[in-house]
């Protein structure tokens, strides 16, 4: 694939794949951004690695996904890292008034397991079909079915508080 086809086909996925990562990341614009930014670098650089086996939009969402879950160890590891100092992200006053609409969905998403919360991003954020999904997420169409149904019931009841 070329650099111009990689372009062309990047951005007619941009804002799709920004959407998604901004729901994973809770409303936090800045953090959706730099993963997105690193998505597109690794895709960009792995692009001659593209078969065409699935469409490029799953290839794209899967380097996202993957993106996103490196983001989400390391966080994880420098909280139980007692000698990381790193800052935490405090989302800018522009972040929160934009994700404050949103903002019970985001506590909420954040509150059930990653899988959960990727699954009901891409089926109703990104209208993605169950098997688009268990291709991107690299899972069975009936797991995805199942984080679909359970993810629903964690979200009604952390809705409903």
């Amino acid at each position: 694939m070329t650099s111009e086809q990689f372009i062309d086909l990047v951005r007619t996925e941009q804002e799709p794949l920004r959407r998604f990562l901004l729901a994973l990341c809770s409303g936090d614009s800045a953090l959706a951004d730099d993963i997105a930014q690193d998505a597109l670098v690794r895709a960009y650089v792995s692009s001659g690695s593209f078969l065409g086996r699935s469409k490029f939009k799953t290839w794209l969402f899967r380097i996202a996904y993957n993106c996103y879950i490196d983001h989400s160890r390391k966080k994880t590891l420098q909280r139980t890292d007692p000698e990381s100092h790193e800052a935490q992200s405090v989302p800018s006053a522009d972040t929160a008034d934009a994700g404050f609409r949103y903002q019970q969905l985001y506590r909420a998403l954040d509150l059930i397991p990653e899988k959960e919360k990727a699954v009901i991003v891409l089926f109703y954020f990104e209208d993605k079909s169950i098997k688009e999904i268990a291709a991107i997420l690299e899972i069975p169409a009936g797991t995805v079915k199942y984080h679909l149904s359970v993810g629903r019931n964690h979200l009604k009841e952390h809705l409903s508080l």
